[in-house]
């Protein structure tokens, strides 16, 4: 996969075989499906300096003799156990030497030229940590897709949602956001980000398991004076759910407990504790709702989650996660910081906007509110 002395130009970049050395890693976990139906399409890639990695989490389907026998050209790195999305992925990068890593889930669909643009727009700011390109549904392909869409953002109360998703309503892409810039996180399903940000960060939290644990890296990041990026001239084709469906109480339980710890951990103590008491209001409400709709199991996922939160809630991830944001160490010369005015960040409520006010796509939220 690697080509020496291969030149690329696109949209005016050109670079040598002295390009940033990139390492596309899918983590797998009894995937084998995903994986023959949408590496193909990875293996097509063009990149000058490129390394193809599939992460396995102790797969039992086959998938690690289909990658060996179908697949010669990947690399595979294995982990003795399903460490889910964030231990597996701090797992395997331990063992990837490259610059940038692209984060990929195994269900995404690309295209040859899908990493140059990003990478471009990466490389014209050393501030610049995380980016990601415009996620679209694998499935209708002309609209976009829940898990990223045209970048992410944050509200007031730390409900996160997307230009062009907002809860569950989904936009048709007609072109509306095609100017690249700063956002506030980028999503997971194709994330690409510097290796020596990822270093720095210390990857992702393992007290997420799985969900918001690229916000919680994006957030952390962003608190350090780092830029996270949405590119709008490259794009993806994300299948979704391929993990966990909408339907599973398991993604409930992860997305309420999540979110706390999210807010717990990147807002100031007063702060925090305020949205917090305003998140588990509207938290019950929700309960309240899973109750009335017959969905006793995501009803009782709400609780298990605010009971996880308070029991764990002074704990750390590791002896090495400083006890304001998870980094390596406070010795490090970009100080910490808790800025509230964060670029990408919503000062409006998007419960209010899109259920009171109907306000049901990224076009029609208060410009002003934008940090």
């Amino acid at each position: 996969m690697v080509a020496q002395a291969m030149e690329i130009q696109a949209g005016g970049y050109t670079k040598m075989s002295h390009a940033p050395k990139v390492a596309v890693v899918i983590l797998n976990w009894n995937g084998i499906g995903h994986l023959s139906e949408f590496l193909p399409s990875v293996l097509t890639s063009i990149w000058p300096n490129l390394e193809i990695i599939v992460g396995d989490n102790a797969s039992t389907d086959g998938s690690v003799e289909m990658l060996r026998r179908d697949f010669p050209s990947v690399r595979i790195i294995q982990n003795e156990d399903n460490y889910g999305f964030t231990g597996g992925y701090n797992k395997v990068l331990k063992q990837v030497e490259a610059d940038y890593y692209i984060l990929l889930n195994s269900d995404v669909e690309v295209f040859p030229g899908w990493i140059e643009p990003v990478i471009s727009l990466m490389e014209s700011d050393d501030l610049v940590a995380v980016a990601a390109p415009k996620i679209k549904s694998y499935l209708q392909k002309d609209h976009f897709e829940h898990a990223g869409a045209a970048g992410g953002f944050i509200d007031s109360l730390g409900y996160p949602f997307c230009r062009g998703r907002i809860f569950y309503e989904i936009e048709e892409d007609k072109g509306q956001y095609q100017q690249s810039g700063e956002v506030f996180w980028a999503s997971g399903a194709s994330m690409f980000i510097k290796k020596k940000y990822w270093d720095e960060a210390n990857g992702f939290d393992e007290r997420f398991f799985a969900h918001m644990e690229e916000i919680d890296l994006c957030w952390r990041l962003k608190n350090r004076g780092y830029k996270i990026l949405y590119c709008a001239e490259s794009e993806v084709f994300h299948l979704g759910g391929g993990t966990l469906n909408t339907e599973n109480p398991f993604k409930t339980y992860l997305n309420f407990r999540n979110n706390l710890l999210l807010l717990k951990k990147n807002l100031p103590y007063w702060k925090s504790v305020a949205v917090i008491s305003a998140r588990l209001w509207l938290d019950a409400m929700a309960m309240a709702r899973f109750l009335n709709e017959g969905k006793r199991r995501d009803a009782w996922a709400v609780s298990r989650a605010h009971q996880n939160f308070f029991m764990n809630m002074f704990k750390r991830a590791n002896p090495r996660e400083s006890q304001e944001s998870g980094f390596k160490s406070l010795k490090s010369p970009r100080r910490i910081i808790y800025n509230p005015r964060l670029k990408g960040m919503y000062r409006g409520s998007i419960i209010v906007d899109f259920f009171v006010k109907k306000k049901h796509s990224f076009t029609k939220l208060d410009k002003d509110k934008f940090c």
